[in-house]
This record gives structure tokens, sequence and C-alpha cells, in this order.
């Protein structure tokens, strides 16, 4: 299935509905051909202006996801109607309620200690047939190289399908486009928040603000401390950077890696 991409700054936004996401994933597996799915917000598409290899890492994924209301938008605005939100807590319901009937196998890795446990024990709980293979919980610093050669062992040993990673942007971009060749499992999906959220850990903004592109003001409202430079600084200079583009002040190509 071939998916149209609208440039962003530069960043190449798969032109996709959920329906489309799960389609695209169903073949890879099939096919058992690896990809990996970044999945994208202002906060990212902003961090890749000032990365160029994470800019790159994301015009080489499979799929890169309309995480935020504002990138639909402007997916809309490039004539692409049937774009919709593809939110990463969403896509790994979506996938996980999707793949039951498929067989599909999950490996969780990320979160804080505990944390991918909880999550896979309320998943047990929503979707009975879930099939889970493994979960592990890095430490936060960089792994040795013969710590990271277990893991990729220890993943591989579980045969995944999918491999969802809970990491936080962009540290788990540069994680998944750092294993792809060395992982079997046809399916990396960076998710971050997801981990927190469907833990439990943190809680969600109602849906309401989610449709309406707000949810920042709650995530704000919950966490002022850490998120008040990537909400107060990014945003208003993201709006910016885009009407350069739209005006045709600057241009940008969509080159990867």
């Amino acid at each position: 299935m071939a998916v149209s991409r609208v440039n962003i700054l530069g960043v190449g936004v798969s032109a996709i509905g959920m329906n489309d996401a799960l389609r695209v994933i169903d073949q890879w597996i099939l096919a058992r051909t690896c990809h990996y799915v970044c999945v994208t917000n202002v906060h990212v598409v902003m961090e890749c202006q000032r990365d160029e290899h994470l800019r790159r890492m994301h015009n080489s994924a499979g799929l890169v996801t309309p995480d935020g209301v504002p990138l639909v938008w402007l997916c809309w605005g490039h004539g692409f109607r049937h774009v919709e939100r593809v939110y990463g807590p969403d896509l790994m319901l979506a996938l996980c309620a999707h793949g039951q009937s498929r067989n599909y196998r999950h490996y969780f890795y990320g979160g804080a200690a505990g944390v991918a446990e909880q999550l896979t024990q309320r998943l047990a709980q929503r979707f009975p047939d879930l099939q889970t293979v493994g979960t592990y919980s890095p430490p936060f610093r960089p792994l040795t190289p013969d710590e990271d050669q277990q893991v990729v062992e220890m993943i591989n040993a579980a045969q995944p399908d999918i491999v969802w990673v809970g990491l936080g942007a962009p540290r788990q971009e540069r994680w998944i486009a750092a294993h792809v060749g060395r992982l079997t499992a046809p399916v990396l999906i960076g998710v971050g928040a997801a981990f927190d959220f469907h833990s439990g850990r943190k809680p969600q903004a109602p849906r309401w603000m989610q449709r309406n592109g707000l949810e920042w003001m709650f995530r704000f409202a919950t966490e002022p401390r850490r998120l008040w430079q990537r909400y107060v600084l990014n945003n208003p200079l993201f709006v910016f950077l885009v009407m350069r583009q739209a005006l045709g002040w600057q241009h940008y190509d969509l080159r990867g890696l």
C-alpha cells in the first residue's frame, strides 16, 4: 500500500487514518519485512528542526503518523481530507484489538521500572486474547554494547511481531532507528506516553480536548515544570515556521538516512 506524505517543515508525515495504519502494518507482518513507525506531533517536528539526523530518521520510517491535531489540519490543507489523528495511545489499543484474531505477538520495551508489566496486565484485562511475549524496562542510562546485545538477543528470542517502544521522544526514535536492522520483528513502534497512560501512571486528557487540538493544555497543566518549554516556546515557533513554508519563504526536502 503506497502512502502519500505531506512535507511539514521537512518531515514527511504520512497521509493516513487509523485503518490505513493497521492495513500497512498487516502487510509488513505478512511479508516479514522490518519497518518502524514514528508517531509524530508538533514537539517532534520541532526537535527535527534542531537535529538533522533525527529528521532523516523520520523520513526513513515506514510510517510517520500524524499524532497531533495540528498535523492533521495541515494534511487537510494539502488536500488529504481523509487524514485523521493516529495518536500513539490509540494506535496501541487499536493494534492490540486488531491483532487478537491474527495472533500477533507483542513485546513492550520501555517505561520506568514496573510500568511495562503494569501496562501488559491492564491490556490483558481489556484484550483477553492478546499475546504478550515479553517486557523490559531499561535503566535510564545508555546501555553498554554488551548489555545492548543481550537486549537484542532477548527480544529476538521472544519472536515478537510488534515491538512497542516507550522511551519518550526523541530517545525512542533514535533507539528504533539503531535497532531496526538488528531486531527480527517486522514492526517497531515508538509510542512514548502510551506506556504511562495505559498503565494508569499518568492521566489522559478528556476526549473533547484531544479532538480539538487542546491536549497540550491538559498535559501542560499536569506537568508544567517538565513541559513549559515544549509548549510555551515550541508551539508559537512552529506556527511561524509553517507560515514561512506555506508562503514559499522557506523550502524543505524530505531526505532520509
